[in-house]
């Protein structure tokens, strides 16, 4: 094999690539559509469906800002950070189709729903505080008392 062609083997498939003629060249604007391809906690890769959000221009480590669906029971909206340290940890790549795994309404409803989670905790903390603040300033009296 001479330097020019390369084996590769994606799943089992092996193919032979003249690099000659192929190169992955990528163009990346705010708001394109993206495949993010994450590694989980056992190791396995999963894709995901996502929008690039924004370019970070750092000096020493520009970073490509992605957030991304991640398609599991409760669909979760997260964030991805795509440079050069991100190398097997985080791969994107331009999304050819517009399909999308999982239904608008339901990230949606998801969200929602933990929205009022959160104002419902909220909620509980105010109660909590206001209790405190009217039926414990007889201790903070009378320490004040004693000093």
């Amino acid at each position: 094999m001479t330097d020019e062609k390369q084996i590769v083997e994606i799943n089992g498939v092996k193919m032979e690539i003249d690099l000659r003629y192929a190169k992955r060249v990528d163009h990346f604007r705010i708001g394109d559509r993206v495949k993010v391809l994450t590694k989980d906690y056992n190791d396995t890769s999963v894709i995901h469906h996502g929008v690039i959000v924004s370019f970070e221009n750092f000096t020493e480590l520009p970073t490509i800002v992605i957030a991304y669906i991640e398609n599991t029971y409760n669909p979760e909206v997260k964030f991805g950070y795509f440079n050069k340290d991100t190398k097997g940890k985080l791969d994107v790549i331009v999304a050819d189709d517009e399909s999308i795994p999982i239904e608008r309404n339901r990230v949606i409803e998801i969200l929602d729903r933990k929205i009022t989670e959160k104002e419902l905790e909220i909620d509980e903390l105010k109660a909590k505080k206001k209790y405190f603040l009217t039926h414990f300033q007889m201790y903070f009296e009378k320490n004040t008392k004693n000093t």
